[in-house]
């Protein structure tokens, strides 16, 4: 059982700039691929970021692409999302999650996720 651990969400106003981390407790952290989802009130859950193993591969959902950043440091087993030029609509509860050991065609799928955090609130204010 994988755990996870999300942390550095808060308030923000519109065009700040919030770092998230996710530390996981397993030692093979480096042979999965883990995403970033996010779920906004009344909405369901979204796809925000994926990234591969080796940290070369990565993906972004349309809506966050060129001010969302997702990077690993696999000897600290943590994923992290840098989020930058924040919009209101960005408010959300914030999820990590392990994928597979593979970078297939489809990283955005929830189902590729087998381990998912707790979640951490971000909001931002207009």
């Amino acid at each position: 059982q994988v755990q996870l651990v999300e942390s550095g969400g808060g308030s923000v106003q519109a065009g700040g700039s919030l770092r998230l981390s996710c530390a996981a407790s397993e030692r093979a952290f480096r042979n999965y691929v883990m995403g970033w989802f996010r779920q906004a009130p009344g909405k369901e859950r979204e796809f925000v970021a994926a990234i591969s193993r080796s940290g070369v591969n990565t993906y972004y959902a349309d809506s966050v692409k060129g001010r969302f950043t997702i990077s690993r440091n696999n000897a600290k087993n943590t994923v992290y999302l840098q989020m930058n030029s924040l919009k209101p609509e960005d408010t959300a509860v914030y999820y990590c999650a392990v994928g597979s050991t593979a970078w297939g065609p489809r990283p955005f799928m929830p189902t590729q996720y087998d381990y998912w955090g707790q979640g951490t609130q971000v909001t931002v204010s207009s």
